[in-house]
């Protein structure tokens, strides 16, 4: 039997038997959960990042200004607005953006094939994203 589960000696014919036996191994994870919410998770440092939403807590800082994050990569983000950086291109035009989501904003609005893509709101942008 060419399929084989890492977490126990189970062997099956198929990749989809395998998937379905290895649902039976997340329930043996251990699972975090938040004190103050719904959240649960099989990582402790998920649930340590996730507290930071309850707790208020930043410890990622500008070297560069005041500003103050709880996720590293919301930091990394600000930062391009000291350096200029501009790492998402759009391959239509040559408009240039600091985040990915502003360059999936910017492609909605200037690019859609729609000819309402003028009167597109921010929540509209939102709905399609995300």
């Amino acid at each position: 039997k060419p399929f084989a589960c890492d977490a126990c000696d189970y062997k099956c014919g198929t990749r989809s038997d395998l998937r379905s036996h290895k649902v039976a191994h997340l329930s043996e994870k251990p699972h975090f959960t938040c004190d103050s919410c719904e959240y649960r998770t099989a990582l402790q440092s998920d649930l340590k990042k996730h507290r930071r939403i309850h707790t208020g807590e930043k410890p990622y800082a500008c070297d560069r200004c005041d500003y103050r994050s709880g996720r590293m990569g919301s930091l990394r983000d600000h930062i391009r607005t000291h350096t200029g950086e501009k790492p998402y291109a759009c391959d239509r035009c040559n408009y240039k953006a600091t985040q990915l989501r502003y360059l999936k904003e910017h492609s909605v609005k200037a690019h859609s094939s729609d000819s309402q893509s003028d009167n597109f709101s921010m929540d509209d942008v939102k709905n399609i994203l995300y």
